[in-house]
């Protein structure tokens, strides 16, 4: 990617993030927190591409586009904005955006948009585009507190050599932060290698990952899995590194210090720990599901799947739920959606529907109440949530569904994936608990027991 870029932002980390990520790309970047100074620029002749925020101190970037516009005509423009999505994009569109991506963005997502903004201008200056690359990972995007927390996090850890440490439920997209990370630090041109418990295994496993990586980037995926006798030849990769050595990234379901030498060596801990960015579960961030859930709409569309919407009753019921498997999960059932809903909107009983034939109770009961307590409170807002209306017909089974499978998995994850003791714990046959961890679609994975 070439050209001059324009960036105009009051956030000094914006500018500074995306003035280093659009430099490594092999961009010009000319950064600016004044709509003022953006236009003179224009005006001189100067960018290919400009990116600008809505609200500055000095103006409104939308109402800029115009001028920009009869000033240079067939210069793209990528509009950036924490302010409302809808009505937002709407006004981009209406003043002719190139493109325009919410607050906080996906930045692979918006260094994709701009390369191709900047490749249209050399190919069409005066056409227009409104493609979005198609892309299997997660989104790195929300407006949540905790989503541009976490967003201002990454760039900080960017581009030091710390190890850091990303924790978070399965399906919140660690992995896609790991990949970030690499891909817009100063090793994006190295390879970026992806370490199992398998790979380590064998007595070569971690030199073999080393010739891999060559100074570039292991990510240590779902590190807590791993067993003693790896995590030891872990340690000692580790402590093997040069100054050369690449960048250690390591994910994890949990928090790992209170499992400190009760199933993980602390040396490790502390080895990794360099840095810790901790994903929000899905439920922590409600007011970004929308934003997801037109996403992953957008994406099946693009796949060619029909335009499908969700009616405010079904996103209401959406943003209700609890979301155990997180982005992934709501990824699953939007498509699923899309696929069986056979009208152009989606409504409240195809969602209950959907929802009710998989896992989805409380995860977490306070010590004090009693489970009875807990579960009455969770069908009386459950209730609640059907406007005065009664639950699609089979509340029973889905009920019983929704406690058995988070008791199941609870069982499975405390015996560390041991079949024969989850069955005897339960007080179940072991044929039993097979046949329900199949009908559940309940993953089981093998582990050292930590508790």
């Amino acid at each position: 990617m070439d050209g001059t870029i324009l960036v105009a932002d009051d956030d000094r980390t914006i500018r500074t993030v995306l003035t280093q990520a659009l430099t490594r790309a092999g961009c010009k970047v000319h950064a600016t927190s004044s709509l003022t100074t953006l236009l003179r620029w224009v005006e001189e002749g100067k960018g290919d591409l400009v990116i600008t925020d809505v609200i500055m101190p000095d103006g409104n970037g939308l109402e800029m586009l115009p001028k920009i516009s009869q000033e240079r005509p067939g210069l793209p423009v990528i509009v950036i904005s924490a302010q409302n999505t809808i009505m937002t994009a709407i006004q981009a569109a209406e003043a002719e955006a190139y493109d325009y991506l919410p607050k906080p963005f996906d930045l692979p997502d918006l260094m994709k948009r701009a390369s191709r903004a900047l490749e249209q201008k050399r190919s069409t200056p005066t056409a227009a585009q409104d493609t979005v690359e198609q892309t299997d990972d997660l989104p790195l995007v929300g407006r949540t507190p905790q989503m541009q927390s976490l967003y201002r996090l990454v760039a900080r850890v960017m581009n030091t050599d710390l190890p850091v440490l990303i924790s978070g439920e399965s399906g919140t997209g660690k992995s896609l932060i790991a990949r970030a990370i690499h891909d817009f630090s100063d090793r994006r041109t190295l390879p970026f290698v992806t370490a199992t418990g398998a790979d380590l295994m064998s007595f070569d496993g971690p030199s073999d990952l080393l010739a891999k990586a060559r100074g570039g980037t292991i990510l240590f995926d779902e590190i807590g899995d791993l067993d003693a006798d790896t995590q030891t030849r872990v340690v000692r990769m580790l402590d093997g590194l040069g100054g050369s050595g690449p960048r250690i990234l390591a994910t994890a379901q949990h928090d790992l210090a209170p499992h400190l030498d009760e199933g993980f060596r602390s040396d490790l801990y502390y080895r990794l720990a360099g840095a810790q960015l901790e994903v929000p579960a899905l439920r922590e961030r409600v007011d970004d599901i929308p934003l997801l859930a037109a996403h992953f709409l957008a994406r099946a569309e693009r796949e060619g799947g029909p335009v499908r919407r969700f009616s405010d009753d079904a996103m209401s019921m959406i943003r209700a739920h609890p979301w155990p498997g997180n982005v992934r999960q709501l990824e699953n059932i939007t498509r699923r959606l899309v696929l069986t809903s056979p009208a152009a909107e989606i409504s409240k009983p195809e969602v209950e529907g959907v929802l009710g034939t998989i896992a989805s109770g409380p995860r977490v009961i306070a010590t004090s109440e009693k489970l009875s307590e807990s579960v009455e409170k969770h069908l009386k807002r459950y209730f609640d949530l059907q406007g005065g209306q009664l639950p699609a017909p089979g509340l029973y089974q889905r009920i019983l569904r929704e406690v058995e499978a988070p008791l199941i998995e609870i069982a499975l994850d405390a015996t560390g994936g041991n079949q024969a003791k989850c069955a005897d714990l339960l007080g179940i046959n072991r044929n039993t608990l097979r046949k329900k961890i199949t009908d559940l679609d309940i993953l089981v994975t093998r582990r050292r027991k930590l508790m």
